[in-house]
């Protein structure tokens, strides 16, 4: 059985539950078409089914599991319309974010975007695309801050997470330089008050995917819906 920890006041069985899941998935150890049962899932962490049903719930809000009453809950395969969909609403809200945090980013905001890049440097170093990982959702984060929406950073993780498992598929350490290469340009744009420059260099990154969704539609159509 896998434990879990004692959750705390703000971190319950269903997060926990869910965390783990959703890290499963992500970094496709469960591909598109996994079937997973609740029962399974709740004895193996020694809880009761309900924190496991909350913890599918959530999921399938991220469009990563289809629940099916009566038949095993499944991860979900790829759809091209969700990421086009999802991919849209990402850029449409990041564009705007990086437009305000140029015109609003002062030197303490500069100051928090050179730690950030420098935290990313490291983990490029150290060719580690997990970590990558959280240091992107971080960075994404503090624009939001630094553009004075911080509510916008629910709408982008929450566009993110339906398109990470294709991340996965595309990561290489070569990939690593190229994006904190974006990072940095966008950075720069923003310190310097640089608007649209700002949202050219966003879309350049959010546009590294386009390559790789086409390669996956060829190479694995199975994942696909």
């Amino acid at each position: 059985m896998q434990s879990l920890k004692q959750p705390s006041a703000r971190r319950t069985s269903v997060d926990l539950v869910f965390e783990h899941l959703y890290q499963e998935i992500s970094l496709l150890n469960l591909l598109p078409g996994t079937k997973i049962s609740e029962a399974d899932i709740a004895a193996r962490f020694g809880v009761s089914r309900q924190p496991v049903r909350d913890a599918f719930s959530r999921l399938e809000m991220l469009e990563l599991v289809v629940i099916r009453p009566q038949k095993a809950t499944e991860v979900r395969g790829f759809s091209k319309q969700a990421i086009d969909k999802a991919r849209f609403i990402r850029a449409s809200v990041e564009s705007e974010v990086l437009r305000r945090a140029a015109s609003l980013c002062d030197a303490s905001g500069a100051k928090v975007l050179e730690e950030c890049l420098e935290q990313q440097r490291k983990v490029v170093d150290e060719e580690s695309f997990d970590a990558f990982s959280e240091q992107d959702y971080l960075f994404h984060k503090t624009l939001c801050r630094i553009a004075g929406v911080d509510f916008a950073f629910e709408v982008i993780s929450s566009e993110k997470a339906k398109v990470d498992r294709l991340c996965v598929l595309s990561h290489n350490n070569d990939r690593l330089s190229e994006l904190l290469q974006d990072h940095k340009d966008i950075a720069a744009s923003i310190i310097e008050g640089r608007k649209e420059k700002a949202v050219t260099a966003g879309m350049l990154h959010l546009s590294r995917l386009d390559a790789t969704i086409e390669k996956i539609l060829l190479d694995h159509p199975e994942y696909f819906e």
